[in-house]
């Protein structure tokens, strides 16, 4: 079983691969998803139903990442939640960010001037993606302890080659 609650969580395998960990240090009997349609759950479609025109939504973040993280094999059918999670609190930071930037650091409470609120929910988002966003390799320490070997690409050829 794993190793629930007992320090740092592992690097998952395919990140492991494309780091070119030493192979004793990989795990070839981990479960692996099967093959299969990767779709944002249905939570995250309804939440850009309901924003506003013109702002960038969750699905929008899906849409625009999903893509590499699959032909990675990092997103698979068994990450969706959490990848949704991660793109949900990415938008939910921009738009603390913004109105902390709009009201200030400071707002007027009940009992005078408070903190804004805005501050904590800035620091809750930040948390969730650098949580969530290490768990795909999407945060800068992350990234680059990622090789991907090989020969690299311009990853402008795939907009040529499309």
């Amino acid at each position: 079983m794993g190793r629930a609650g007992q320090g740092r969580p592992s690097k998952p395998t395919s990140l492991k691969v494309l780091h070119g960990d030493r192979k004793d240090r990989i795990n070839d009997t981990e479960p692996v998803p099967d093959e299969g349609a990767i779709e944002p759950p249905g939570w995250l479609v309804e939440l850009d139903r309901q924003a506003d025109a013109g702002q960038e939504t969750a699905l929008d973040l899906w849409h625009r990442l999903a893509p590499d993280l699959i032909r990675k094999r990092v997103l698979t059918p068994w990450d969706t939640e959490a990848f949704a999670v991660f793109c949900d609190a990415v938008i939910g930071h921009r738009r603390a960010a913004v109105q902390l930037a709009t009201e200030g650091l400071t707002v007027q409470g009940s009992r005078g001037v408070v903190k804004n609120p805005m501050l904590t929910a800035l620091k809750d988002y930040t948390e969730i993606v650098v949580r969530y966003g290490s768990r795909f390799g999407l945060t800068p320490s992350d990234r680059a302890s990622l090789s991907l070997g090989g020969e690299q690409r311009d990853p402008k050829e795939d907009l040529l080659s499309g």
